[in-house]
């Protein structure tokens, strides 16, 4: 869980800085693709997490 907070604050960071620095517009794209990255695994984590809590009723 700690992982996926930090990535997520390491995205908006680059974000930032890709807005407010002219010329590395390049770093949000990488702070969008880290984003969904991370929203991603966290769902997936989330899934196999209720699956687990099923398989062992």
């Amino acid at each position: 869980m700690a992982i996926f907070l930090f990535l997520i604050l390491v995205a908006i960071v680059l974000g930032l800085i890709g807005v407010a620095v002219e010329g590395l517009m390049y770093l949000l794209v990488i702070g969008a693709v880290l984003l969904l990255a991370d929203l991603i695994f966290f769902g997936a984590f989330l899934s196999r997490r209720r699956g687990r809590g099923r398989a062992a009723r």
